[in-house]
């Protein structure tokens, strides 16, 4: 039985914290289930249209389809490829800009399912916008390339390259188990202190004196909230995880309305994705390609992805304050 005296940080803290982790668990395995049943392989069946509008080979294209459940297979075919002369740097550069959404949608459900219980419909929004970004990048990709490469003769058989597998329940369960167990330590650490934290500041007034000294000292950013100055420094420092709970306590107690959340996870994904891209994904690239290609595709990627990340939000800004 909980004191009275706590009864308070309990319903203000406790409860609050108690069901945000609830649900992220929930969300986080459902969200494994998804991806190790590979819901977007049907979608790869699609591509074709789009592969012969850019004017691709057919390995580009059949990397096209892999990235929809394996960004990583997607690599080793595109660099396989390119060692055997099947495809030139500029196609290969092309190819890795045109795989920009089935990338992102692998990793769409656990995105979803993590920002759901955290900020409810504003996550809609912001998975809406990044996925709009990754679709500009790819049908970007898919001009580009109609107009720097030269017409294909033949069809491609993008489907023959493509692993036929399938996938059982049984298998996709316990693969799924596996990374929420994986995942769940990671989680939990971020989330508990970040929340608890940021319901501490609000609680005892340190945001409303922050956003007083920046209105006095810093007239040029006295228009960010220190909520959500604090949000991009989050995401900046750490994971998604750390960000997250902040936007969730800040949105939960009537710190930021929704647009503000929004931009302020926009801004930091903007902000923080090139160097946690660098950190993470070089490895991977250079054990595909030489050191120079691998930092060369990544470049352009990120590259991209800040343009269309920028545009998308400067367009939802500007939807905001009308």
């Amino acid at each position: 039985m909980i004191s009275s005296d706590l009864m308070p940080f309990w319903l203000t803290l406790g409860r609050p914290l108690t069901r945000l982790l609830f649900a992220m668990c929930i969300g986080l395995l459902i969200a494994n289930i998804v991806e190790a049943l590979r819901w977007t392989q049907p979608l790869a069946r699609l591509s074709a249209p789009l592969v012969r509008l850019a004017r691709l080979r057919e390995a580009a294209g059949a990397s096209f389809s892999m990235a929809f459940f394996s960004p990583a297979a997607a690599n080793a075919l595109l660099s396989d490829s390119h060692a055997k002369g099947e495809i030139n740097l500029r196609e290969l550069v092309l190819a890795n800009l045109f795989n920009s959404l089935p990338a992102y949608m692998v990793h769409l459900p656990t995105m979803l399912f993590m920002l759901w219980p955290v900020l409810g419909a504003p996550a809609l929004i912001y998975t809406g916008l990044t996925l709009a970004a990754a679709a500009l990048r790819t049908l970007f990709t898919v001009g580009l390339g109609h107009f720097l490469l030269p017409p294909l003769h033949g069809e491609n058989c993008i489907e023959c390259r493509l692993p036929q597998e399938k996938v059982t329940l049984k298998s996709a369960a316990l693969k799924a188990w596996k990374r929420f167990r994986r995942r769940l330590p990671k989680l939990v650490m971020f989330t508990i202190p970040v929340y608890v934290a940021m319901y501490l500041m609000q609680h005892y007034g340190l945001f409303r004196t922050a956003e007083a000294w920046l209105s006095d000292h810093t007239p040029w950013l006295g228009f960010i909230r220190p909520e959500a100055l604090g949000i991009v420094l989050l995401s900046l420092a750490a994971e998604i995880g750390a960000s997250l709970s902040a936007a969730g306590s800040a949105l939960h107690m009537g710190g930021l309305t929704p647009p503000e959340v929004i931009i302020a996870l926009l801004v930091g994904n903007i902000l923080s994705t090139p160097m946690r891209t660098v950190r993470h994904q070089f490895p991977a690239y250079a054990g595909y390609y030489s050191p120079g290609l691998a930092f060369k595709l990544i470049f352009y990627n990120q590259l991209l992805r800040t343009i269309t990340m920028i545009g998308v939000t400067w367009a939802y800004w500007l939807c905001a304050i009308a």
